[in-house]
């Protein structure tokens, strides 16, 4: 399939595959080139795509994710220890929404220390 089409499964810009291709974070196995020298995406790269979109999502930097996908960049150690560290911030993070969502839930309440209340008038007695 062609630049645009992926473009448009994955909901990214063509300037991000061709960011993606430049920085070498799409393996060569999903590119190849057709009679007229254009570039032919495998639809394979659709699943590694969402993946990378994973990634980032959960602040892996680019430089990380090239890492992590370069098997011979990295022992496994060193990936091991990168992806825990992920995980860990993930956990960290998670404790944050779960605090911020009580909290939320308490302004909703009218039990907040700051607030003016959110309920509607003709529930606030």
């Amino acid at each position: 399939m062609k630049a645009s089409e992926v473009s448009r499964l994955m909901g990214l810009p063509v300037s991000t595959l061709r960011f993606y291709e430049r920085k070498q974070l799409i393996p060569e196995q999903y590119i190849s080139r057709d009679d007229n020298n254009y570039r032919v995406y495998h639809e394979d790269v659709i699943a590694f795509l969402e993946d990378i979109k994973t990634l980032l999502s959960v602040n892996f930097t680019i430089q990380e994710i090239i890492l992590l996908i370069n098997e011979n960049e990295n022992s496994y150690v060193e990936k091991n220890a990168l992806v825990k560290g992920k995980i860990q911030y993930i956990q960290e993070l998670e404790e944050k929404l779960k605090a911020s969502k009580t909290f939320l839930a308490d302004v909703l309440e009218g039990n907040a220390r700051f607030q003016t209340p959110c309920k509607s008038v003709d529930t606030i007695k």
